[in-house]
């Protein structure tokens, strides 16, 4: 393989990722919603999710959005890989979640005290009340 990178598959994602972002005329949080769609009518796994997390909410989407997108598509892309795509996406925000958690207790260690673990962007919050 002629690259030195230790991940050149995450790369080669990310580079990919920012391409689109950069081509695409679509206002992120619509960009997000076109993505999420794609993710659940490709039947991808959760960790293909999490990488969408964090931008949907930047981009200030809620969760009723993204069920409002799930129900839209449902008689495109069938139920099962609706429901699928549902638990891929919990599955991906519990994932987020854990990882926002380690980073804070790890922050909380390297400087000698410890903090609360809350997640990052608020996720648990906004899944609870919608």
């Amino acid at each position: 393989m002629a690259t030195t990178s230790e991940t050149p598959v995450l790369d080669t994602l990310a580079a990919m990722t920012v391409d689109s972002v950069e081509r695409c005329g679509l206002a992120p949080g619509m960009s997000m919603l076109t993505r999420i769609a794609a993710l659940a009518a490709s039947d991808a796994p959760p960790i293909s999710c999490v990488a969408h997390i964090d931008p949907a909410l930047q981009a200030g989407l809620t969760v009723g959005q993204v069920q409002d997108v799930l129900v839209a598509i449902a008689p495109i892309v069938g139920t099962a890989r609706v429901m699928t795509a549902g638990g891929n996406i919990a599955k991906a925000l519990g994932i987020a979640i854990a990882v926002a958690d380690t980073e804070t207790e790890a922050k909380g260690q390297g400087k000698g005290r410890v903090q609360r673990r809350r997640p990052r962007s608020g996720a648990t919050s906004r899944a609870r009340h919608r």
